[in-house]
């Protein structure tokens, strides 16, 4: 009889169990800009963005803890406020767009540091190369007051370097850095 009972019990248990169901956070691109920083001639700083790219994030914690990453942007949407620049950028000797559409970067961990602050690691494919790199990642979570959904902001930053996914092999870095800051603000809306 205990037997049964006890079988019962765990039977209603488990029963009762229901999994944690992923959360979705997608990216809210009026609020959102990808962008980078690069030396040129060892004096200045050239700034860019990408214009179309789109993220989401999926976790089971409220805190982000578990969450994973994934974003995608178009090469060829690469802007500098330069025509003739971008052009040259979006070629061979650089992004090489035509052979080279995307841009993809896939979280593997995302480590709570400390409340709101983040490192998140994942593969970035650039230019045909992919290569784990590590991000920073600042978050602040609240509620929109116009339509009561739950939103998230990112400031997400890191360091890569050019040579290492065979951007602009021929530029000398005296010309050109090899250091490439990543700077992303986005905002994410909760489904």
């Amino acid at each position: 009889m205990k037997k049964t009972i006890l079988i019962a019990v765990t039977l209603v248990a488990f029963m009762a169990f229901k999994p944690i169901e992923p959360k979705t956070w997608a990216l809210d691109k009026v609020h959102a800009k990808l962008g980078f920083t690069i030396t040129h001639m060892m004096v200045s700083d050239v700034e860019g963005w990408f214009k179309k790219f789109d993220a989401t994030i999926t976790c089971t914690k409220d805190d982000f803890s578990d969450a994973k990453v994934e974003m995608t942007g178009e090469a060829a949407s690469i802007n500098t406020e330069d025509e003739g620049r971008d052009k040259h950028i979006k070629g061979p000797d650089f992004l090489d767009v035509d052979k080279f559409k995307t841009l993809t970067f896939k979280s593997k961990s995302f480590v709570k540091v400390k409340d709101g602050f983040y490192k998140v690691t994942g593969d970035l494919m650039l230019h045909g190369v992919t290569k784990e790199v590590v991000l920073d990642a600042v978050c602040r979570t609240g509620t929109n007051p116009m339509n009561k959904k739950d939103i998230a902001g990112f400031k997400i930053s890191g360091v890569l370097k050019r040579s290492d996914f065979g951007i602009g092999a021929s530029i000398p870095a005296m010309i050109l850095g090899d250091e490439i800051v990543i700077i992303a603000n986005a905002e994410f809306d909760k489904n």
